[in-house]
């Protein structure tokens, strides 16, 4: 699977990334919406996983929304270490996973797909 994984936090980003190479993905890694909104529209991916609180223009659930909204093939994995977001705010069909998680743990969340 082609993931776009958006994370501010370098470690968190890093470990992801390493997680999800491991899993046999291709990963690309950028730390805000703004960034993964102008890689998204220069290639495709199969699914995003996005922080919510993040700086720039747009949070993950903002940036949820509009992929959603662009790309609606896209799945979208939303995560976040402060809140549960509202299901009125998450998109359609986008799963969210709290963290701190273990690499099983989103492996499980991604795999269902």
């Amino acid at each position: 699977m082609k993931i776009l994984l958006v994370e501010d936090e370098p470690l968190i980003s890093m470990d992801l990334d390493y997680s999800l190479q491991q899993a046999g993905h291709a990963v690309i890694a950028v730390s805000d919406a703004d960034r993964a909104i102008d890689v998204l529209e220069s290639q495709s991916f199969d699914l995003i996983v996005t922080d919510i609180d993040m700086p720039g223009s747009m949070d993950g659930l903002k940036l949820a929304a509009a992929v959603r909204h662009r790309w609606p093939p896209v799945k979208i994995l939303v995560m976040s270490g402060k809140h549960r977001p509202r299901t009125a705010d998450m998109p359609r069909q986008a799963r969210f996973i709290s963290k701190p998680f273990s690499e099983t743990q989103l492996l499980k969340a991604i795999g269902g797909w």
